[in-house]
């Protein structure tokens, strides 16, 4: 015997404790490889058991269930995304003096803040976009405004103002629901 047919005995018997049967007969299917020596194709039937009365009883109670939702199930919470503006607003900038780089920094850090902590509350299916300006107070005027298109029915937002002696600084949180 050859050490490919021991090898293929082996892999027969192996195969047949597993549950499975071999193609493996004295008709072999060779073919050629790239290199001109014959390679073996072994190809393999899995089987199983039959089915116990209590599996068919399983499987024949199906429950179906209607998971198309109108709307939210969870509306976006204002109040408590509003407590979590001031807190970080507040936390942030408290002490701070208005000057360009650090508040250029500032922004994308409380930004990224704000924005995972209002991810911690878990509100299913929004997209939250979180926008923070930061400017010097210094007697001038400033107009802020922005314009979305949404649903006003799922769709909401949060705002806080925040000034010291120095500087103010305006964050928003839009939510918008995503069907």
């Amino acid at each position: 015997m050859m050490t490919s047919d021991i090898a293929k005995d082996r892999t027969t018997h192996l195969l047949k404790k597993k549950g499975s049967v071999s193609s493996l007969s004295s008709h072999e299917f060779r073919r050629k490889e790239p290199h001109g020596r014959p390679k073996d194709s072994v190809s393999t039937v899995s089987y199983m058991d039959e089915p116990s009365q209590r599996e068919d009883a399983s499987r024949l109670i199906v429950q179906m269930e209607n998971t198309y939702q109108l709307g939210p199930t969870k509306h976006f919470p204002v109040v408590i995304v509003d407590h979590i503006l001031k807190d970080v607003l507040t936390n942030y900038l408290q002490e701070e003096r208005y000057e360009p780089e650090f508040c250029k920094q500032m922004t994308k850090t409380i930004s990224e803040v704000i924005k995972a902590q209002v991810k911690d509350l878990m509100i299913p299916r929004y997209k939250l976009i979180v926008v923070v300006h930061i400017g010097q107070l210094n007697s001038q005027s400033l107009l802020i405004a922005s314009r979305c298109l949404w649903d006003p029915k799922n769709d909401n937002f949060s705002s806080y103002l925040f000034r010291n002696s120095s500087l103010f600084a305006l964050a928003n949180v839009y939510s918008v629901y995503l069907e």
